[in-house]
């Protein structure tokens, strides 16, 4: 039943669960009709963000630049953790509930026969409500790929692809050259194109070439280098001296860097200064990526879910000293790497507690301890995160920590947990 006027917001996303067949269907063609009966044609600038990791980091580089710049931002990113409005973000603060439930069924009626996944409504909902809201610039981030990404309806000013990794492999292929081609499906004849992967593809870069995007790679058009105090961003017509980000994590500044290359092309249309630049690199965060929950013991969070986050995970991790042993909270879902991510994390997990994963598609613990077969470290088996959690507090002695790891669904059930 289509929700009541007054229908919470709730009521309205168990609604859109039940209306399309698949929860994950590539293909541009129904959000490109609804976009047409919304007449939703953005006349600010579009900056879309795609890659297998660093995507959400690069996202919250920008808006927090913008913000500092004294620009009304819109930023649309994808999973939640917690509440589903912290995906639509207008001027730094998440959408209320009134605003989403008024976007979904200006969509639902527009949308007439026509079947919209839940992402796909999600993505309009973003831009209807922009539009309403008169951003000055918006900053969308890619959900599964690129070319036949439902943000890809929408044309972009700037486009970027901040790393090309092995994830994903049912929907956009399983080596990095087939990957690496849907990725580059956001870039636009004509226009901006950013690629932060210093090993990128050549599909990627046979694709920019082809339909003639003004692509800047890192170590080319634009790089940085880091000393002891500060780290230097070099690219077309910026070059400044900048704080370490708030972010941990080596991989941060080239995610930064990404950010910065993109509004260094997009300069006569969005001037920031250098002032705003450093304000934005040393305020934004986003939770979930190395998120350190300071304590006796120390909990960290990051939603890494393949071998590509995985490694970086264990590189953080080494890098920050640790008196006492590391107990890894694991969990993820059926169709990951979940034996590529388990090689990533060996030699630097100590306990294992591995978790089942009480969601579609999750992965139940017989999967994740087979993958462990060949790991180093004494291995714990719990069939919830909720008694994983538990367990983890009781093995865990003041100078230890605990690395909650493999999905979006472990890191906001462990945040649960530990605001309970």
């Amino acid at each position: 039943m289509v929700p009541t006027p007054n229908a919470s917001l709730a009521d309205w996303l168990a609604y859109l669960e039940t209306l399309h067949p698949k929860t994950i269907e590539l293909g541009l063609e129904r959000v490109q009709a609804v976009r047409k009966a919304l007449k939703l044609a953005p006349d600010f600038p579009l900056i879309t963000v795609g890659g297998t990791n660093g995507k959400g980091s690069a996202c919250a580089y920008l808006e927090a630049i913008l913000l500092a710049a004294d620009y009304r931002v819109g930023c649309y990113t994808s999973p939640h953790l917690l509440r589903y409005n912290e995906r639509i973000r207008i001027a730094g603060q998440a959408v209320a509930d009134v605003d989403l439930c008024a976007a979904f069924a200006a969509i639902d009626i527009a949308r007439g026969a026509i079947s919209l996944s839940y992402f796909e409504f999600g993505t309009l909902a973003a831009l209807w409500l922009f539009a309403r809201a008169g951003v000055a610039v918006a900053v969308l981030e890619v959900g599964l790929g690129g070319r036949l990404d439902a943000v890809n309806a929408f044309d972009t000013d700037c486009a970027i692809v901040t790393s090309i990794g092995i994830d994903h492999t049912e929907y956009l292929g399983d080596t990095r050259e087939l990957i690496g081609y849907e990725k580059a499906g956001i870039f636009r004849a004509g226009r901006p194109a950013i690629c932060g992967d210093l090993d990128a593809p050549h599909s990627l870069l046979q694709h920019a070439e082809r339909i003639d995007a003004q692509l800047d790679c890192i170590g080319n058009a634009f790089h940085f280098v880091r000393d002891a105090a500060l780290w230097h961003f070099n690219g077309r017509r910026i070059h400044s001296d900048l704080p370490t980000p708030r972010m941990p994590g080596a991989y941060q500044f080239n995610n930064a860097a990404c950010a910065i290359a993109a509004l260094d092309a997009l300069h006569a249309r969005l001037t920031v200064s250098d002032a705003a630049i450093r304000q934005g690199v040393r305020e934004a965060q986003v939770a979930g990526r190395f998120q350190v929950m300071p304590g006796q013991p120390e909990w960290i969070l990051d939603v890494a879910h393949n071998p590509h986050a995985a490694h970086a995970l264990a590189t953080n991790l080494g890098a920050r000293p640790c008196q006492g042993k590391t107990v890894a909270l694991w969990a993820m879902l059926a169709d990951k790497d979940i034996a590529g991510v388990a090689a990533a994390m060996d030699g630097v997990i100590d306990i294992w507690i591995a978790a089942g994963l009480e969601v579609p598609r999750g992965a139940n613990v017989e999967q994740l301890t087979g993958a462990l077969s060949g790991c180093s470290g004494t291995i714990h088996r719990c069939h919830t995160i909720d008694e994983a959690w538990r367990l983890a507090c009781e093995l865990a002695r003041e100078n230890d920590r605990i690395c909650a790891f493999g999905s979006f669904y472990t890191v906001a059930r462990v945040l649960l947990c530990n605001t309970v």
